[in-house]
């Protein structure tokens, strides 16, 4: 039964975070898509999908997080055989099949996949407890477990949801702890594997690594994003063009500007001080999961504020790093800004596991 002292301990600060956010981006997609004539416009399919995001997390609420340890297993198996699946039926688009089509929307696995690892690598890390820090002999295990997914979403390929996942498992295992002799190998592992990857990406992905280095020898073609969206973020100035007044948006030179590029329709209309204010928004919300993991009643509740909190960052970063070009282009959207479906529901599952874990701090 419900304890109606959970309703006591409801995480407000965190909901109303996540809902501010979340409508300046809807406002954001109004401004960016004025220009678009289609019969259900971009913004109100994102209401929409808030509004049921909003729903699975609430519903979330209702459950104690302390159950997904025993089904985080079986979590991880469904989303990795939806990822089978994906390669033998999978809807492919601009030369990537990362969608299973359900008639009324689109399905992105690989998003999924983002919170089965949270699950998974925060049971794993609660039952598996080293005071001095994992060893390398303790993380091959992990390691497996991680290398299923990815290679599945390489295989797409998704580099950048690839990345995330990676960086996700990578973020909850540095709070679990590492021996410093293990820290340097996997440094070294990891900077090797940079270099071996190089030979094995996809033509496209090597022009947007060079792309990154330099947009500018190829003005029209594979630089013409990040130009275009520096442009729109530096002619913002201090204080925007104002709000539907962007000329980077509005005329249409700044593609998908409703999804990776969304905060560089916002920095043109509102300006460094708008950038400014979305991204203390950010950083208050990603202090405030680290607040909620510090305050979980137990290790599976910790690792799991921390994974969700984790997923969060990792994305703003990379994000925000793209539209700037200080990262390459990889595709990776903006959590809440950004227009999609599965995306705004995966994120509003991770808000809905991490205000489980904030009512449920103290043990009743």
């Amino acid at each position: 039964m419900f304890d109606r002292r959970l309703v006591m301990n409801f995480d407000w600060v965190l909901l109303l975070t996540v809902v501010a956010l979340a409508g300046l981006g809807i406002l954001n997609l109004y401004s960016a898509t004025a220009s678009w004539h289609a019969a259900t416009p971009i913004y109100l399919k994102q209401a929409l999908w808030l509004g049921g995001g909003l729903g699975i997390a609430l519903t979330i609420c209702l459950f104690d997080y302390r159950h997904l340890e025993y089904l985080a297993v079986h979590v991880y198996l469904v989303s990795s055989a939806l990822l089978v699946i994906v390669m033998v039926m999978g809807k492919t688009s601009m030369g990537a099949t990362r969608w299973i089509d359900l008639g009324v929307f689109n399905l992105q696995p690989s998003e999924v996949v983002k919170i089965a690892v949270v699950l998974l690598f925060a049971k794993i890390f609660a039952e598996t407890a080293h005071p001095s820090g994992f060893g390398l002999g303790e993380l091959w295990k992990p390691a497996l477990w991680l290398a299923v997914p990815v290679l599945l979403i390489l295989k797409q390929p998704d580099l950048g949801t690839a990345v995330m996942v990676v960086a996700v498992a990578g973020s909850m295992l540095f709070f679990a702890g590492l021996k410093r002799g293990t820290i340097l190998i996997l440094v070294v592992l990891g900077l090797l594997t940079m270099v071996a990857g190089w030979f094995g990406l996809h033509d496209y992905q090597r022009a947007r690594v060079m792309t990154f280095l330099n947009p500018e020898a190829d003005p029209l073609g594979s630089g013409y994003h990040i130009i275009q969206s520096k442009i729109a973020v530096g002619s913002g100035g201090f204080l925007g063009k104002g709000f539907l007044q962007g000329t980077q948006s509005q005329l249409s030179f700044l593609p998908e500007r409703h999804t990776d590029f969304a905060f560089s329709v916002f920095a043109e209309e509102w300006g460094f001080a708008g950038g400014l204010f979305l991204l203390s928004g950010y950083i208050f919300l990603i202090v405030w999961g680290l607040y909620v993991a510090r305050r979980a009643a137990d290790r599976f509740g910790l690792f799991l504020a921390v994974g969700v909190t984790a997923m969060i960052f990792w994305h703003i970063v990379v994000n925000l790093g793209m539209v700037i070009g200080l990262l390459p282009v990889v595709g990776v959207p903006l959590p809440l800004f950004s227009y999609g479906g599965t995306s705004m529901v995966t994120t509003m599952i991770g808000v809905g596991l991490l205000m489980n874990v904030s009512m449920r701090r103290f043990k009743f």
